[in-house]
């Protein structure tokens, strides 16, 4: 495991960092004093450096003025981290190019890349473990030499290892191993300012690796008006820059959420190819997230093997630890794989799966494999990990299809046409009608006619929460050809009668889809969830989307039962929408809580905040994402 990976500017400020575990901040600070400060390495060369127990290994994006940094234990071999830094590197200044190159580094919205690393982590490592699954599996000649030859082995010690003749050992004990690279230019934004160690952060704090007592902390000024971003970012404001309360809206009486449009990055022009594409009969479709990072990778190194690129036959063996003892070639028992399942559930618990579920996969796994005789050398490894893929696969895969714009299509062709009813329900805080405006805006994409009904009439501020939603939407629409409006009757109201009235209103002006908004409830509250019963009557939607978060873990599984449960004996959910997932990086064991749970399938994902944060399920990037 790579202890602590970290992309920072020449200039000493953060962009984005992951720790695992902790690192002594001598580590860091001695790659920034002793090789790029003091200048302690070739020209044109690129470096690795070894301090105290510790590997650091870098590249640089010199185009950028970036440096790229893992550090890991030097005990450990981990044979993909030259393609890790690879790739990071082409992910970083693609994503975020243009704000590097406009020398922005504070705005860069790099909340969001913790899940890229997240998953081409898992994919090189499951690359890694089965071309070293396959290496162990043949026996090569060595082996029998060794075997039949050891009794004629001398008894001297073997040397130790010898230092290349490319490293160098500093004064501090520092080794540094040498590899031809680029050097990054320290001085392209005139270098760091105070000590000779540490990282400043990006938002100005003193990072954890610094170790100058030199400098000195800056003066209390009084408390300023800030603005946060959509982006997570935050700035401080002047007073010629006007009020932060824009409720009382413009002269038209128009309210918007960030004051004047061009202040407004939702209303941005939206580069729709990174986030879905059209099919040759027009209609607009998702992408999912791996596919997204394998599109950004796939001009990286065009020298690459087909094995490299292809994961599919390596995923099948990984690394878990636990297998190695059992050998190939006989007939596997319930002793064989107790303590090996054992260690698979506790596997699975960390990453959010909840016991009962985490044992049903072990149960299913143990079924499948008892009484198996495994193929001569073939890793025991193998075997258990494709059977655990099967059995995730199998609870994560759709037992039917949902194809929403072709059952819209069909309704509006219908005789008479009528709307298709979206209705997002789910517990407090989830994001109900933010992800409700995800999918608005990319059934927008298709040139459909939206209306959105308020109908969570208990909440201060959701009506006018959709309002801005609507508003915005309304203004892309103006680009991308499809109509918008909001059905809503303030507040105190009946949900159910508004709901109605939405879809009645939406029938009789052509509204090809009508989404509704409901108030979030807590599951365990039977006086608020048998309101839901009254709802799915009235309303009668087409699909009803629960909205469950990638936070909320082992609850999960109550939670998709109770509103599974709630609509009466004759209805249920639909389908799951699962937000949040650039927050929990690879602990994404909710979703599979709530499939298991209810049979209900995944079908959209959250990965952000921006209109274009939506992505259909992956099954294989999440089988991938759980058992890395």
């Amino acid at each position: 495991m790579i202890d602590y990976f970290t992309v920072f500017t020449t200039g000493g400020i953060v962009l984005w960092q992951k720790c695992n575990e902790p690192v002594p901040p001598a580590t860091v600070d001695s790659l920034v004093t002793d090789i790029f400060i003091e200048d302690r390495r070739s020209a044109g060369e690129r470096i690795s450096l070894t301090k105290d127990r510790y590997t650091v290994k870098w590249t640089t994006a010199n185009d950028f003025g970036i440096i790229i940094v893992a550090v890991y234990q030097s005990l450990l071999q981990i044979s993909f981290i030259d393609e890790l830094l690879s790739s990071v590197k082409k992910l970083f200044t693609t994503l975020y190019g243009e704000e590097l190159k406009n020398k922005d580094p504070e705005k860069l919205p790099v909340c969001k890349f913790d899940d890229y690393f997240a998953v081409r982590y898992a994919e090189l490592e499951s690359l890694a473990a089965g071309r070293k699954a396959a290496e162990e599996a043949v026996p090569s000649s060595e082996d029998f030499r060794e075997k039949f030859t050891s009794n004629k082995e001398s008894d001297d010690a073997p040397e130790g290892p010898l230092l290349a003749a490319n490293s160098e050992t500093t004064g501090d004990g520092v080794k540094i191993e040498k590899a031809a690279v680029k050097t990054p230019n320290l001085s392209k934004r005139g270098g760091r300012r105070g000590g000779r160690g540490g990282i400043k952060t990006r938002v100005g704090r003193e990072s954890p690796f610094g170790s100058s007592s030199d400098e000195v902390p800056a003066k209390k000024s009084g408390k300023k008006l800030r603005k946060w971003d959509t982006d997570g970012s935050a700035r401080d404001i002047s007073d010629e820059e006007g009020p932060l309360d824009f409720s009382a809206g413009d002269a038209n009486g128009d309210v918007t959420a960030m004051g004047k449009d061009s202040d407004n990055p939702l209303l941005d022009d939206e580069n729709v190819e990174s986030w879905g594409s059209k099919t040759k009969s027009g209609d607009f479709i998702l992408k999912d997230l791996s596919s997204e990072i394998n599109s950004i990778l796939a001009t990286t190194d065009s020298s690459k093997t087909p094995e490299s690129m292809s994961g599919a036959t390596a995923a099948l063996a990984s690394g878990f630890g636990f297998f190695r003892n059992i050998l190939g070639n006989k007939v596997l028992s319930e002793e064989d794989l107790d303590k090996a399942l054992a260690g698979m559930k506790d596997h699975l618990m960390k990453k959010n799966v909840a016991p009962e579920v985490a044992q049903h996969l072990c149960d299913v796994v143990s079924k499948s494999l008892v009484g198996r005789k495994t193929g001569s050398w073939t890793p025991i490894e193998k075997t258990v990990r494709a059977a655990m893929e099967d059995a995730l696969r199998k609870i994560l895969t759709p037992s039917t299809s949902v194809d929403l714009l072709h059952e819209i299509q069909r309704l509006k062709l219908a005789n008479p046409p009528r709307p298709y009813v979206i209705s997002v329900v789910g517990v407090n805080g989830v994001g109900k009608s933010t992800n409700l405006s995800k999918i608005a805006f990319w059934l927008l994409q298709n040139n459909l006619k939206l209306l959105i009904a308020a109908c969570d009439t208990f909440r201060s501020g959701a009506v006018e929460q959709l309002r801005v939603h609507a508003q915005n939407l309304k203004k892309l629409t103006e680009r991308e050809g499809g109509e918008i409006e909001l059905f809503e009757k303030g507040y105190g109201k009946d949900a159910a009668n508004i709901a109605r009235d939405a879809i009645t209103y939406g029938r009789e002006r052509g509204f090809d889809v009508v989404l509704i908004d409901t108030a979030g409830r807590r599951h365990n509250d039977t006086r608020l969830m048998s309101s839901l019963e009254k709802f799915a009557k009235y309303a009668n939607p087409d699909k009803i989307v629960m909205v469950g978060e990638a936070l909320v873990g082992t609850d999960s599984v109550q939670q998709a039962r109770n509103f599974n449960a709630a609509f009466g004996p004759s209805r249920n959910l639909d389908f799951f929408l699962i937000s949040k997932c650039d927050t929990v990086g690879d602990m994404i064991g909710s979703m599979v809580n709530m499939t298991y749970s209810t049979g209900i399938p995944v079908l959209f994902v959250g990965t952000g905040q921006m209109y274009t944060d939506l992505r259909t399920l992956s099954v294989s990037w999440a089988v991938n994402m759980l058992m890395g």
